[in-house]
């Protein structure tokens, strides 16, 4: 039997119906959900990569160019030397040379270091402001015309001059970048006489399909 409707409740029929939609989702159709959420969630992972590359790149290159301008503007402030030391593959430091005390020491992102990537422009008229040769000469390259070059170390003084341990005026570049990966390329150069620090960055030109430097 039947049991007995009122007209002011639901139809028995539709109350039924109601019981039947409430049970939930059956197992198809929760193994559908969170396929779907398994294919957005590797899509948005694969589309933020490249994002995160480039942010780690951005970020060694800034840690070091900053590094690299502090020193200078500590030993002109405070009328000392101060020594910047560059340690493959990805650590830079700041030494106060009267005291021997390391101010300051970091190391770049794990996938960056310093590295001149072959295909780099690197010719005198090519390389950022003509200073060294790219992967010839290394990713570290001070010291540029003195001897052998190649140096690791630069010495700013108070007159806000870039010299070598030996007071020569001390021209460098320095490459960053991930390793295999041409367009993540940054380089940053030092002028010795003056101590004038400029960064770089890599492009390159479609239509004729070489690459170039351009100061940032």
């Amino acid at each position: 039997m039947k049991p007995a409707c009122h007209k002011y409740f639901p139809p028995c029929e539709k109350g039924l119906n109601v019981q039947r939609t409430m049970r939930g989702f059956t197992m198809l159709e929760m193994m559908i959900v969170v396929a779907i959420v398994i294919a957005v969630t590797a899509f948005g992972v694969m589309s933020v990569q490249p994002a995160l590359k480039q942010s780690r790149v951005n970020n060694g290159y800034n840690t070091v160019l900053m590094a690299i301008r502090r020193a200078r503007e500590a030993s002109v402030a405070e009328r000392r030397v101060y020594m910047v030391t560059f340690t493959a593959p990805r650590t830079v430091s700041i030494t106060q040379v009267v005291t021997g005390n390391v101010i300051f020491s970091t190391t770049l992102p794990s996938d960056v270091q310093f590295d001149a990537e072959p295909g780099i422009p690197n010719t005198a008229t090519t390389s950022p402001d003509g200073f060294g040769t790219g992967p010839a000469s290394g990713a570290i390259d001070f010291d540029v015309n003195v001897g052998g070059g190649g140096t690791n170390t630069v010495y700013f003084y108070p007159d806000g001059s870039a010299r070598d341990v030996n007071n020569i005026i001390n021209n460098g570049v320095l490459y960053i970048a991930r390793p295999g990966d041409l367009m993540s390329s940054r380089a940053i150069t030092v002028w010795g006489l003056t101590g004038r620090i400029r960064g770089w960055r890599i492009y390159k030109n479609a239509a004729a399909g070489t690459y170039y430097w351009s100061q940032q």
